[in-house]
């Protein structure tokens, strides 16, 4: 199979640590015009595709703006940045747990998405980490949903990212989580889940449906009072949603989940209590490039276990 060469680098920096949007003119189409495959494209409509070509903001490969005339080229690239809306801001630090010359190891809190996706861009967990520490070429090796805070490892060199992600692929990754949820005396704890969990486009939630399991995850009871438990949770494979699918399943969702077992209304922007009581506590790995073992263990608190009524209020 032939492999496809790689696109050429951007021609815009980033802007607030966000990457320009590149957009590669497809095969086959019969456009007359860049400008009327991006018209179709692009959901932002033909008066502001216009504004922006005329403007100077979509331009190609050696940085020169794209007229309205200029013609369909299959296999092109093309680059803008795209007008970010106002974001809310996360009012929680990303702490940087350990960095070197190749990987920064961070704890993300709860609330702030991994990387820029929707309507989450430049208050991200990476962008916030390229505008801190200086460093554009910062890449994520894997993600964190939104709503789950804990370790997340990023990458500093470009060629070096296909080398840590084959980590999490290849399940080479030890990965702990914790998280807190009701306690159930009639379970019969620890327990190894094996389901198959569907996650369709457009569909908020996860299901877990009849077929070979893609998903395994061991629970584990720490400690449990006044109703409550500590679990750890250790996932064997990476479905979305997994953890919060099987520990729903137990009959002891996740404090805080607003998908599982029932979709709730969503929560408010700017509101900030009642986070997801679901912490990835560790991460463990040897190094792919300098061959060092790593453990890292975050020390975040969940606030459900610590303060309860706090965390309730």
């Amino acid at each position: 199979m032939r492999r496809r060469s790689p696109p050429p680098p951007s021609p815009l920096p980033q802007r607030n640590g966000v990457d320009p949007v590149r957009v590669r003119l497809p095969s086959g189409d019969a456009w007359t015009t860049v400008r009327d495959h991006l018209v179709a494209r692009l959901a932002a409509g033909a008066r502001v595709i216009d504004e922006m070509l005329d403007a100077g903001r979509i331009v190609d490969a050696t940085g020169r703006p794209v007229s309205r005339d200029m013609a369909y080229v299959p296999g092109m690239f093309v680059w803008f940045h795209r007008e970010l809306a106002d974001e809310e801001r996360v009012p929680f630090a990303v702490d940087v747990v350990y960095r070197d010359e190749h990987v920064v190891v961070a704890d993300k809190p709860h609330f702030l998405a991994t990387t820029p996706r929707g309507s989450h861009v430049a208050e991200t967990a990476l962008a916030r980490l390229r505008r801190e520490l200086g460093v554009p070429t910062l890449s994520a090796a894997h993600r964190l949903d939104r709503l789950t805070a804990g370790l997340v490892l990023f990458t500093v060199r470009p060629e070096e990212r296909g080398a840590y992600q084959s980590l999490f692929r290849d399940k080479r990754v030890a990965k702990e989580y914790e998280a807190v949820a009701p306690y159930d005396l009639a379970l019969d704890l620890p327990v190894t889940l094996r389901s198959r969990i569907v996650k369709e486009r457009g569909v908020v939630a996860a299901r877990e449906i009849v077929g070979t399991p893609n998903a395994v995850s061991r629970v584990e009871l720490l400690e449990h009072r006044n109703g409550r438990a500590r679990y750890r949770l250790t996932p064997r494979t990476g479905q979305t949603h997994q953890l919060r699918v099987h520990m729903s399943a137990l009959g002891v969702p996740i404090l805080g989940d607003p998908l599982y077992p029932v979709v709730t209304g969503p929560v408010a922007a700017g509101d900030f209590r009642r986070p997801l009581q679901l912490l990835a506590r560790v991460l463990e790995f040897t190094d792919p490039i300098t061959g060092c073992e790593h453990r890292f263990v975050s020390p975040r608190v969940l606030r459900a276990w610590s303060s309860y009524d706090e965390w309730d209020g």
